[in-house]
């Protein structure tokens, strides 16, 4: 891109969808060299399977509803996160994310790496 480059501006309705994992839905806004940003939403009392963002470092700020990120050894850390909050998950830190409260959830994602998005794994990191 350079200086003389337009903006782009993505309408929900122009989103693609987003790479798949299970109990979640992401919609890709923008992919370009080193960035993917898009929406991802969450039924209520729902919870996605086990994955990770490879190389990618990802910063999710929940616009509505809840968000509980389950990480660390054996998927025991969590982090529940309500309206206005930020979390921060490192690249290759297997995860899930879930919905505990009784609405959807609507989250705005950026990650900042390269390589694959999105990888499913079958379980939680073990413990150390």
């Amino acid at each position: 891109m350079a200086e003389s480059d337009p903006a782009h501006l993505v309408r929900p309705q122009d989103r693609v969808p987003g790479e798949p994992t299970s109990g979640i839905t992401r919609e890709q806004a923008f992919a370009v060299d080193g960035m993917w940003a898009g929406h991802a939403s969450t039924d209520a009392g729902a919870m996605s399977g086990w994955h990770h963002h490879g190389d990618y470092d990802s910063c999710i700020y929940v616009v509505s509803g809840m968000l509980r990120m389950e990480s660390g050894p054996g998927g025991k850390l969590v982090a529940d996160a309500a309206e206005g909050d930020f979390v921060f998950v490192p690249k290759g830190a297997i995860h899930r994310e879930g919905n505990p409260g009784d609405a959807e959830s609507h989250l705005v994602v950026v990650r900042a790496g390269e390589g694959p998005a999105v990888i499913n794994v079958d379980g939680p990191a073990g413990e150390q």
